[in-house]
């Protein structure tokens, strides 16, 4: 099941049976030097592998686990350090917004706007993204079905942008462990094109009371059975040295992981376009 394709940024166009775009970057903004260092390394190793790259780091982490959480630098200070990524590496960015308000300020910034999945039900939130023009990535929520996402794609349309993404993450099961039914890739992509989050896939909600856990392992697992599906792109966080970061160390990918693993990845995806109808 081929879906929609559109030009997610300038000659980079995502679903319609285009390769698999690529969104990777760090949880979260932990410093201005520290994003810019990152987002250079991701560029080189996705341009080793010739693969089309969008950066993504979020500059508030408004659902942490506990009030201890570091968070981010904020609005002003994190839309600033992706300016700079975007100086610095010519990448196009996405990033995440909490609130209405949000969308516009951070639409003069980045190019993909970025709702998070447990706000993916957000009316006003969702028309705001949808009005600023910008292409907008909605993840799915973890408590809902693959075909009630079709309402969140209808919401953003209604403002006259077509061009919406939906991003599959696992879905709660039981108390502290999410579960990928891989039957929603192909369901949601009859409606739009989808993307498989990897590193939150993996996590294990709350697993360790002040944080979320997670079992990285599985993460070439998960990674191979969705593009044996057909995705049109991965979202990967990834990290110089996971097991210290700030937000999700227990997902996050190493630069290794993550230039192993779109080896593999483009390996599937090549062989599923080859044979697809």
């Amino acid at each position: 099941m081929a879906s929609h394709g559109f030009d997610l940024v300038d000659r980079l166009k995502i679903g319609g049976g285009a390769r698999p775009v690529y969104i990777a970057g760090p949880c979260v903004i932990e410093s201005r030097d520290f994003v810019v260092e990152v987002a250079g390394m991701i560029r080189e190793i996705a341009g080793r592998h010739g693969v089309p790259l969008v950066f993504k780091a979020s500059f508030d982490k408004a659902n942490r686990s506990a009030e201890s959480s570091f968070r981010g630098p904020g609005e002003e200070a994190g839309l600033e350090a992706l300016n700079e990524v975007k100086r610095a590496t010519g990448l196009p960015v996405i990033t995440d917004v909490h609130h209405p308000e949000q969308a516009a300020r951070a639409a003069e910034v980045v190019d993909v706007l970025q709702v998070p999945a447990f706000l993916c039900r957000q009316t006003d939130l969702l028309h705001a993204c949808g009005e600023t023009g910008l292409p907008v990535n909605v993840k799915k929520g973890q408590f809902l079905a693959p075909e009630d996402m079709a309402n969140a794609v209808e919401k953003i349309a209604a403002t006259g942008n077509k061009r919406v993404v939906l991003t599959e993450r696992g879905s709660t099961f039981g108390y502290h462990n999410l579960v990928v039914d891989m039957r929603g890739l192909p369901t949601m992509r009859g409606f739009a094109p989808v993307i498989f989050d990897v590193t939150h896939s993996l996590q294990l909600p709350g697993e360790l009371g002040h944080a979320t856990g997670g079992s990285r392992k599985f993460h070439s697992y998960l990674a191979r059975a969705a593009a044996g599906a057909g995705v049109d792109g991965f979202f990967l966080e990834v990290h110089p040295n996971p097991s210290k970061a700030l937000s999700d160390a227990a997902t996050q990918l190493s630069f290794d992981e993550f230039d192993r693993l779109i080896g593999q990845l483009e390996a599937v995806s090549t062989a599923v376009r080859e044979v697809a109808p």
